[in-house]
């Protein structure tokens, strides 16, 4: 299937490596200018730079996305510079892993603020422009975690929850103005995040998936360029899990 993008302007948090990163390079190979967002200006502009290097269209803002003021004072400033918005894939994340009864307040309120609450304000900043020209695609990357629960990331597990929860009050709220909202779970993705666990955890993971393998970083970035699509355009509301069968 041909995807079309008409003069398309993306943003992703989380750009500037693993799933954000494989994301931004998918939707610029499609034609669309990608703002590549992360709290390390080194990290987006690597990002924005290979992309451009490789013929797409990018550039970088380096914004700390637990930070509401610095949020809204970002999105006003790349509104007026690029005009609009039309697709916000909100990827960001952090984890702060400790049991529960170990686990700080800091630990806690890191996790949500970067995972749950930069949710809230992109979505808050970006969606009114959105509503003026009818068109507009939200996804937010959540998690199986989320869905599922896991030992030791009661608070990664809160966020990635919260995040579906609010995709589909978004659904609802904007799709009068032409605006879709969908999440994705991954499942056990092949990232920086899983490189540094060991051959041992790694199979242990692996026999509780039926498919019997890691994902790629590819197996996301290509469904969340269908969803920024135009052929996506009756699809919102919806959590889409890829995961290798993992949860059913």
């Amino acid at each position: 299937m041909n995807l079309t993008f008409t003069d398309r302007v993306a943003l992703v948090t989380g750009a500037g490596r693993g799933i954000g990163k494989a994301i931004a390079e998918e939707l610029a190979r499609e034609g669309v200018k990608v703002i590549c967002v992360s709290k390390s200006e080194s990290s987006c502009g690597g990002a924005a730079e290979a992309i451009r290097a490789s013929g797409g269209n990018a550039v970088a803002r380096a914004v700390d996305v637990s930070d509401g003021a610095a949020v809204a004072q970002a999105a006003e400033e790349l509104l007026k510079e690029h005009g609009k918005i039309d697709i916000l894939v909100n990827n960001a994340g952090i984890t702060r892993d400790t049991l529960l009864m170990r686990m700080k307040d800091e630990d806690w309120h890191d996790v949500i603020r970067t995972n749950l609450d930069s949710c809230f304000y992109w979505t808050r900043a970006l969606t009114t422009a959105m509503g003026r020209n009818r068109w507009g695609r939200v996804i937010n990357i959540s998690s199986v975690v989320g869905q599922m629960g896991n030992a030791g990331q009661a608070n990664y597990a809160a966020a990635k929850a919260g995040m579906l929860g609010f995709t589909k009050t978004v659904a609802r709220e904007f799709a009068k103005r032409g605006i879709t909202a969908n999440a994705v779970c991954p499942g056990f993705i092949e990232t920086d995040m899983t490189s540094v666990l060991d051959e041992k955890t790694k199979e242990v993971i692996v026999q509780q998936v039926p498919l019997r393998r890691l994902g790629k970083v590819e197996d996301i970035s290509r469904l969340v360029t269908y969803l920024s699509s135009e052929e996506s355009g009756y699809i919102t509301g919806q959590t889409f899990t890829v995961d290798g069968g993992m949860v059913m």
